[in-house]
């Protein structure tokens, strides 16, 4: 049984659509739901906060929720942001991990693999990832 969801955002539509999916899982098990982004510094704190709060509100009521920034190191890529997802679902000791897959070309997936393959390796919780079809 899944109580501490994390899912993760970016504001594109499959981690919008995996959002809704750890509603679900999160409703279903009575759990409470934490939304995060990850941000660098390069990122408008207020940016960071505009699409924590459209997440919230699609999310709605009738679920436990929180949200976070985590913060990496833009020269770290996608390194930093498996990073800051792995220490945040420690720290908060979540159950499960929602992402949705953003389909990298086979090259480009070769040279720095994915988000969801390398936090893999890092965390003890669970990981779903959800695909956009």
């Amino acid at each position: 049984m899944f109580i501490k969801i994390l899912a993760a955002i970016d504001g594109k539509d499959t981690s919008m659509k995996a959002l809704m999916e750890a509603k679900h899982i999160a409703i279903s098990n009575h759990g409470t739901l934490r939304i995060v982004y990850v941000a660098t510094e390069e990122t408008d704190p207020k940016a960071s906060l505009k699409l924590l709060a459209q997440a919230k509100s699609t999310i709605g009521d009738g679920v436990a929720l929180d949200t976070r920034v985590l913060y990496t190191e833009a020269m770290y890529g996608v390194t930093g942001i498996v990073d800051a997802l792995a220490n945040g679902a420690r720290e908060w000791g979540a159950d499960l991990v929602v992402l949705g897959s953003s389909h990298r070309q086979a090259l480009e997936r070769w040279v720095i693999g994915s988000v969801a393959e390398q936090l893999l390796s890092k965390i003890d919780a669970s990981l779903l990832v959800v695909r956009s079809q």
